[in-house]
């Protein structure tokens, strides 16, 4: 499913015209990104987390040359699926 299926499924499971199920999601995933931007997380009951990850600088290996270079840290968004998530996967 990619996000115009998500937003027919959307449309069609709520009840709204397709261009409210566009601002709908758009404005969820907007929402999501920016409270990421912001170091929080945002947990959806029953469904999951979605939250940040720090990951350390490093040493790594350019593969063409072998030459050793440094990686800078970062954060990187990451999603921890919820109970009923998990359960509604594996039924």
């Amino acid at each position: 499913m990619n996000k115009s299926d998500l937003i027919d499924a959307t449309a069609k499971s709520a009840g709204l015209t397709k261009a409210q199920a566009i601002s709908a999601v758009n404005g969820l995933l907007e929402s999501i990104g920016e409270a990421l931007a912001k170091g929080e997380t945002v947990s959806i009951l029953g469904f999951g987390t979605f939250g940040i990850t720090k990951r350390g600088a490093r040493v790594g290996r350019n593969p063409r040359t072998g030459e050793s270079l440094k990686i800078a840290a970062k954060q990187s968004p990451s999603f921890k699926a919820g109970k009923a998530l998990k359960d509604q996967v594996n039924k």
